[in-house]
C-alpha cells in the first residue's frame, strides 16, 4: 500500500467516524414532538405552537364544611428549552424575564362530557384563552394555552370535608403538558 493510499483511506475513516458522531448528536438534541390533544382543544386558526411545557405542582383545594372547593393552581413548568415557567391563582403563568399570561377556560375535553370532580381520577383537559401582561418577554404573545395529558390533581374525596374540617387545605399532586400559542406572522405580499 503506498503512503497516498494509506492518507487517503485515513482520512476517509475519519470522515466517516465524524459525520456519524454529527448524526448522533443531531438525534440526541432533538426536541421531543409536542403533546397533541383532542381536536376540540385546538386554537382557532391563525395561531401556531411557540412553547412547549410539562409541569408538576399542587391543585389547592379548602374544605367549606360540606364540599372541597378549588382555590388554585401551583406548579412548576419545565419548557422544551429548559426555562422555568411557575403556575399559580388566576390562573397565570410567569416567566423568568418577568413577562406572564393570565387565562380563561373556554373549552374542555368532550370525552369528559360529564366531568363530576369529587369522582374524577385526573383534572380535565382544558383550551384557555389567554390575556398577556404588558410586560414584554417570553409570554408577551400568548394567545392560547392548552392543559394536556392531565394526571392527578382532583378533588379529595368528599367524605373528609364535614363540619369538623371546615377550613382544611389539601394540596394534591398533579402533573400536565402546557402548550403556549401565539398568533401567526401574515404572510408577505
Amino acid at each position: 500500500m503506498t503512503r497516498l493510499t494509506h492518507v487517503c483511506r485515513t482520512l476517509g475513516v475519519g470522515l466517516a467516524v465524524t459525520t456519524a458522531t454529527l448524526a448522533l448528536t443531531q438525534v440526541a438534541h432533538a426536541a421531543p414532538a409536542p403533546p397533541t390533544g383532542p381536536a376540540s382543544l385546538a386554537p382557532p386558526a391563525g395561531n401556531e405552537m411557540f412553547l412547549a411545557s410539562h409541569g408538576k405542582g399542587v391543585q389547592i383545594y379548602q374544605c367549606n364544611g360540606t364540599s372541597w372547593a378549588f382555590v388554585a393552581p401551583r406548579a412548576t413548568l419545565t419548557t422544551d428549552n429548559g426555562q422555568v415557567i411557575t403556575h399559580s391563582v388566576g390562573p397565570k403563568w410567569l416567566a423568568p424575564d418577568g413577562s406572564s399570561v393570565t387565562g380563561k377556560a373556554i373549552a374542555k375535553d368532550p370525552l369528559d362530557a360529564d366531568f363530576r370532580p369529587a369522582d374524577a381520577k385526573d383534572i380535565q383537559q382544558l383550551l384557555l384563552q389567554a390575556t398577556p401582561a404588558a410586560v414584554p418577554g417570553i409570554l408577551s404573545a400568548t394567545t392560547y394555552i392548552q392543559r394536556l395529558n392531565t394526571q392527578g390533581g382532583t378533588q379529595p374525596p368528599a367524605a373528609e370535608c364535614k363540619a369538623q374540617t371546615a377550613g382544611k387545605v389539601k394540596e394534591v399532586p398533579y402533573q400536565a403538558d402546557y402548550i403556549f400559542f401565539k398568533a401567526t406572522a401574515p404572510k408577505p405580499a
